[in-house]
Order: C-alpha cells, then structure tokens, then sequence
C-alpha cells in the first residue's frame, strides 16, 4: 500500500504513522463497524471523487442498519474526503477508505455505550485485480462458502463482520490458484463475488442477479445505466452456477474491481477466454464517467 501523508480521525488530520487505536477497541474485537470504498480519478480537470454522495450515503445507511450513532454528518463526511484529498500529494488515482467504528472504552457485547470513532484514510491504488486483468480478464472459482444469507445477516450494510465469509472465499479461490471467488446464496444461485457484482452477457442480453444478498452496489447500477444507455437488453435475475459456464461473456464490477472482465469459471473458458466485446464496451463506457469524458454524468465527479 502506498502510504499518504494524512488522515482524517474524528475531525482531525493525522500523520499516517500516528493514525493508531487501542488494542481494546470494540470494533476489533467483535466487528460492528461499516465502511466504505471510494475512488477518485485522476481526470483531465484534475482529481474528482465518483459519487461522493452516493458513497457516503450509504456508509450512513449502514451504520444505521448495524445500529451505530454517526457522530459527522453527511455534508461534514463529504467534507472531511475532500480535505484527506487535498492534504495528501496524490499524483494518480486514489481509494478513499471510510471507517465508522466503536472504540475504546467498554467490552461485551451491548454495543450501544462503546464511543463512536471516525476516520478516513485515502491512498494511491491502482486496478484492484490488477492492470492486465482488466484487459485480458482473471479466473475465477465458484466458492465452496455459501454468501451470507439475509436470515443471519444484514447484507445491505457494509459492515466489517460481513466480510469474514469475503476473506475466507478469497483465500480459497487464490490457494487453488484463481485470482477471485464467486459465492452462491443459500439456495445455490449465483450471489456475488467476494467483493464486486456479477454479470454475464447471453445472446446479447446482459445479466446479472437481484441484490437479495449482497449489497446495492452503487458500480453496478452505473454499469446498468451505461447498458440502457446503449440500448442493451437488461435482465435482473437468478443465475445457476452451469447458466455461468455457457455464457458468452462475465465480468465483474465494484468501485475497486471496477470493471474486470472474467475469462474462465473453475476452469470453463468463457467464450473465447478473452474480455467480450459488450464487456468492453460498458469497461470503456464506464471509465468514460469517471474520467469526466461523458457530459451526461459529470454531475457524479466532486472535483477537488
């Protein structure tokens, strides 16, 4: 990871290497914290943030969800991204990491008297799944863990506890040697991956299942809206793990992975093995938004 200059804690910048927290805080103990994923482009205009409001909506949807008492408001949260950005040198593109978690100060597990603690933190990253995956696409396997079901968790939270069931599919599709996982729901359709939403592209129909047990991803409804844009027929519903290995295309998307084209499935090629040409279009459609290069959407980009 690259290291920044500042961040931003509970209303103050703080030198990176100073940015630390007791070892008895709550959050790290028993994992109710919500967070976000946020990037900023590097664009022709200089650095902007993609949906800001959007992000930082939902980091206080979450934190509601999880029952967390945000401490900032909305218009003070999207201030504080802004100023972590422009205090750090960045010369590319940067992820923006923001934390709402319980601090120091009790244990066990009535939650509700522990102190409310915020930070952000912002740093260089470039393709999550990395630079040549997004052109010639990554292999995937279908996870033997099932995503967590809406019986025992809350999915549209991005809580910190939820990702256990990520990091332990992520780790077992990489030890087989895949580059990301695929998760099926409880009743053995296609979920999502381990951190982005799925698609696959049939006789020119994109696809891509409901958000019963994931979260409203906010890159996958801009894909969607790229996909009507274009006029591309659009189905929002259950997919079998064999509908996957007859597609002819898949790709995933997330404001890390953004959007990462998928070459084989536990080892099924994916029509030809290469980024399909609908994959590529709604990849460069995309970028398009976040570079600020389609006046339609660059009303999404909080310029810094």
């Amino acid at each position: 990871m690259d290291q920044a200059k500042y961040i931003w804690m509970d209303g103050k910048l703080v030198a990176w290497e100073d940015a630390k927290i007791h070892v008895l805080t709550h959050t790290l103990h028993y994992g109710n914290g919500v967070f976000e994923g946020t990037r900023a482009y590097m664009t022709d205009e200089g650095m902007a943030i993609f949906k800001l409001r959007e992000h930082t909506k939902r980091l206080l949807n979450s934190a509601k969800i999880t029952r967390i008492k945000p401490t900032f408001s909305l218009e003070e949260l999207e201030a504080a991204q802004v100023e972590v950005l422009k205090a750090n040198d960045f010369t590319s593109n940067v992820y923006i990491r923001p934390l709402i978690y319980l601090g120091y100060g009790i244990m066990g597990l009535n939650h509700v008297h522990a102190p409310v603690n915020t930070a952000i933190a912002a740093w260089q990253w470039g393709s999550y799944l990395g630079d040549e995956g997004i052109e010639k696409g990554i292999r995937v396997k279908i996870s033997s863990f099932t995503r967590n079901p809406v019986t025992s968790t809350m999915g549209k939270a991005k809580a910190a506890a939820n990702y256990l069931n990520s990091q332990l599919a992520k780790y077992e599709a990489v030890e087989a040697g895949y580059e990301e996982a695929l998760l099926l729901d409880a009743d053995g359709f296609i979920a999502e991956g381990s951190g982005e939403c799925f698609f696959i592209v049939r006789d020119g129909v994109l696809i891509s299942p409901p958000n019963d047990t994931s979260l409203e991803s906010i890159t996958q409804g801009m894909v969607l809206e790229l996909a009507k844009d274009a006029g591309i027929p659009i189905q929002r519903r259950r997919i079998t793990r064999d509908e996957v290995y007859i597609a002819d295309e898949a790709f995933f998307t997330g404001t890390a992975a953004e959007v990462t084209p998928i070459r084989d499935v536990d080892n099924y090629v994916i029509g030809n093995g290469a980024r399909g040409p609908m994959t590529e279009q709604l990849q460069k459609a995309y970028f398009d938004v976040v570079y600020g290069k389609n006046p339609k959407y660059k009303h999404l980009l909080t310029y810094i």
